[in-house]
């Protein structure tokens, strides 16, 4: 057995890392040697990420290469290895999803994005052919509407995606979320994500179900519990669910359902507040190292506790008080944090763990597939490098300024319908 995985694990590592210039090899045959702008810096740490993921899918061999590494706790096993390739699958191009939808930028960032339009379409064809080694059903598991939203997710944020998948393969889509459908969702942020896949069906002129999207509308109202946040489910847990899901999928839902009804007008105005209060108590809760609480659940997810701030910041929907450059100065110190382990990488791939391998903080339910979630943290790369979220000059965040000793407005709760 031994003589057999010695191959597969050569062949893996040089995958992960030889079959073509990473962005960081280009910079440095193109550049020079200094220190790194955080654009550049953002774009090299999510090819290092994601680049063993969608390049083996283009190859079809994610199943060949991909670790089948679980929480030491987990609860099926099996069940969970069968459905992490949709799970990796979904999650990566959920998070990177507004860069692939960019255009222009430095010729090294637009080889960089053409090389990855490319392995997308040719993994999407993999993923949803049943001829295929990397073939994905979508009907295995409860997980999988998780999985199939995310990716659904994704085809919102990247109109892109859609325009340029194949007439089979977008048939072959539609139909592998619609399995989904058989699937109850948890009494919990699991009701976004059913309705996350019908406002996918909605975007793109399927027929879609109001009455799923209604239902977790309705029910995350009478979950809000004040100050721009609610609890999950009837009981709130002091975690970063609010982040990971709750007012991303709330405020996608209710700008995509919006171009068909008006019906959620006044309740899209309450959540555009909640989001803006949410984004200032996460950006408060960045140190000024980039560290943040551990707390909660699902911690393995790294810079995903910060998916909510990403989001408002590619929207363009960040509250007065946080600037751009604020918020990208603090992401940028998340991002070198929590992925500044040694550690943080076996073979290419994310190992499990918040600040490098730390499986003891994994839950019953994480696999090698849901690490990938913390691509979440990139979204503002679908914003121009003109932008000035990327070219103001930096500025410090509120952690610094409090903890160096300058004055700072006071923080107060927000009484938020």
């Amino acid at each position: 057995m031994a003589t057999l995985l010695r191959p597969l694990l050569l062949f893996s590592l040089l995958m992960a890392f030889s079959f073509t210039q990473t962005y960081a090899q280009r910079k440095r045959t193109s550049a020079n040697k200094q220190e790194l702008k955080d654009r550049e810096m953002w774009l090299q740490e999510m090819d290092k990420m994601v680049r063993p993921v969608l390049y083996s899918l283009a190859q079809d061999s994610l199943r060949i290469v991909m670790p089948q590494i679980t929480s030491k706790r987990i609860d099926n096993r099996e069940q969970r290895i069968q459905v992490q390739y949709l799970e990796v699958i979904g999650r990566v191009l959920s998070g990177i999803a507004p860069w692939l939808q960019l255009e222009g930028g430095n010729a090294q960032e637009v080889a960089l994005r053409n090389q990855y339009r490319q392995w997308v379409l040719q993994g999407l064809t993999h993923a949803l052919d049943s001829t295929a080694k990397d073939y994905m059903r979508f009907d295995i598991a409860g997980q999988q509407l998780v999985d199939a939203s995310f990716l659904a997710y994704a085809f919102i944020r990247a109109p892109w995606l859609w325009e340029n998948l194949s007439e089979p393969d977008k048939h072959r889509l539609v139909a592998s979320l619609k399995a989904t459908r058989k699937f109850k969702p948890a009494f919990s942020n699991w009701l976004l994500f059913s309705a996350m896949t019908e406002a996918f069906f909605c975007k793109y002129g399927y027929e879609w179900d109001p009455m799923r999207v209604d239902y977790a509308l309705q029910q995350h109202e009478q979950w809000y519990v004040g100050d721009g946040m609610y609890s999950d489910g009837e009981s709130f847990a002091f975690d970063y669910y609010n982040s990971y899901v709750i007012h991303p999928f709330l405020a996608a839902i209710t700008e995509t359902i919006a171009t068909k009804t008006n019906s959620y007008n006044q309740m899209a105005a309450n959540i555009r507040k909640r989001n803006e209060r949410y984004a200032v108590i996460q950006e408060r809760v960045i140190h000024s190292d980039g560290s943040f609480p551990a707390i909660g659940r699902s911690l393995v997810y790294r810079g995903a506790a910060f998916h909510h701030l990403a989001d408002m910041a590619w929207r363009k929907a960040l509250p007065a008080q946080l600037s751009p450059a604020q918020v990208r100065c603090a992401l940028t110190a998340v991002i070198k944090k929590t992925l500044g382990s040694p550690t943080t990488y076996r073979n290419g791939w994310l190992t499990i763990g918040l600040y490098g391998e730390q499986p003891d903080i994994a839950d019953s339910y994480n696999n090698q597939g849901s690490l990938y979630l913390c691509t979440a943290i990139f979204l503002p790369l679908g914003l121009p490098a003109t932008d000035p979220f990327w070219a103001d000059a930096p500025v410090k965040w509120s952690a610094q300024k409090i903890w160096s000793g300058e004055d700072f407005p006071n923080d107060h709760s927000q009484k938020l319908k």
